[in-house]
């Protein structure tokens, strides 16, 4: 069986002369916050309608869209808009739009998601005026819902740390609110290792409290393994090293610490080890 593809997500975006109903929402609740300390991106903008016109408004506003607006941001911002973007895309590329969001939020910022319900059914059907096969699902996100009615639902996000996680006392289910959270999808999140062992070490670390990596669902394992790629992309960008380690540590024969699932992601530079190997091999040294 040929697998589908989403080629024509982008032709649902419409043309309008009004704000949309969850931009209109923010601004009347005062969630876009002032408009002079205020950077906003609009992401997923489709034909940046709502660019122009909180333009007009005075706010600071950026749009990106990977077919209409390519130009991928370079920068971080405090308040991030991403309305009627999911519902058109897989769930891996859902993820890749969660993963992104959150790199792309300031410490303390926020995002808005604006998601739709009034679908009948999911899949693929031909667009009634572009005539090609468009794709539509239902979405539910693990975040704070502040509007729902029989057509939309509107969540705010703020970065993990900042939310009011588990009641018990894991260091990786409550992190502290002074961490750097560079990234995070509805079940993981990755931060910087707060013991680093090497210039830009970061965990990617599962949101369900179990302490043995294998014991976490296949599909939330999947997650922890895509937003692996994901760093890696980032901190190719931002430290350029020579190389990387990635592994775990599952048990404390093994060197686990903290009773809590993550993966080490661990940039390497020519010249930080003594002689010429330092791998995965060498982690038992009297075997080396």
């Amino acid at each position: 069986m040929t697998k589908q593809k989403n080629l024509f997500s982008h032709l649902t975006a419409i043309e309008r002369i009004h704000l949309s109903l969850p931009a209109q929402f923010l601004l009347d609740k005062n969630l876009l916050q002032d408009k002079v300390n205020n950077k906003v991106l609009d992401f997923g903008c489709g034909l940046g309608n709502d660019v122009k016109l909180l333009r007009k408004k005075g706010f600071d506003v950026a749009g990106y869209d990977p077919y209409y607006f390519p130009q991928y941001p370079n920068e971080k911002f405090d308040t991030i808009i991403c309305f009627y973007v999911l519902n058109v895309l897989f769930p891996e590329e859902q993820g890749d739009v969660l993963m992104r969001i959150s790199n792309l939020l300031k410490p303390g910022g926020k995002a808005y998601y604006a998601v739709r319900r009034d679908l009948k059914r999911e899949g693929f059907r031909e667009h009634y005026i572009h005539k090609k096969p468009t794709y539509q699902c239902i979405v539910k996100l693990p975040f704070q819902s502040i509007y729902l009615d029989e057509y939309c639902e509107i969540y705010e996000y703020v970065h993990y740390n900042l939310r009011t996680n588990s009641s018990n006392n894991c260091i990786f289910c409550n992190p502290h609110k002074n961490l750097t959270i560079l990234t995070e999808s509805a079940t993981a999140y990755a931060m910087y290792d707060g013991y680093p062992v090497n210039k830009g070490h970061v965990l990617v670390v599962p949101k369900r409290h179990v302490s043995n990596y294998f014991e976490l669902p296949f599909k939330e394992q999947s997650a922890c393994w895509f937003m692996v790629n994901r760093v890696q992309e980032i901190l190719g960008k931002e430290f350029q090293p020579d190389g990387f380690n990635v592994g775990m540590n599952i048990n404390r024969d093994a060197g686990q610490n903290m009773m809590h699932a993550s993966i080490h992601i661990i940039p390497r530079y020519k010249g930080d080890t003594v002689g010429a190997k330092g791998g995965i091999r060498y982690v038992i040294p009297k075997r080396k």
